[in-house]
């Protein structure tokens, strides 16, 4: 059995077996899902597609004197400023505004 250290060791030398999901599906149907999952040491996945939902709330902190944020873009991208004096959600799927920013 195979443990996280060892696997590591192998990264450290370049020894891994590393393969992706889809090419792992390929070979435990060829060889069977146990003979695949002794001659692979990691199998990878991944995807970005950014949701609709998906971003991040920033807040600016208060100044002196104190400031309401009515608009804001963020190196060429509108970020909403409607919920609080100095919070901000930029969202992960919106574009720059040509002419905003330095994107612009």
């Amino acid at each position: 059995m195979r443990s996280i250290d060892t696997i590591n060791e192998k990264i450290r030398q370049g020894q891994a077996v590393v393969y992706t999901a889809e090419d792992f599906k390929a070979l435990a149907q060829e060889q069977g899902v146990a003979a695949a999952a002794k001659a692979v040491d990691i199998v990878v996945t991944g995807t970005f597609e950014p949701m609709e939902s998906s971003g991040a709330i920033l807040n600016l902190g208060h100044t002196d004197p104190p400031i309401k944020l009515l608009e804001c873009y963020l190196d060429g991208v509108p970020a909403y400023a409607g919920f609080g004096a100095v919070d901000l959600y930029l969202g992960a799927s919106q574009p720059a505004v040509a002419g905003r920013g330095a994107m612009g």
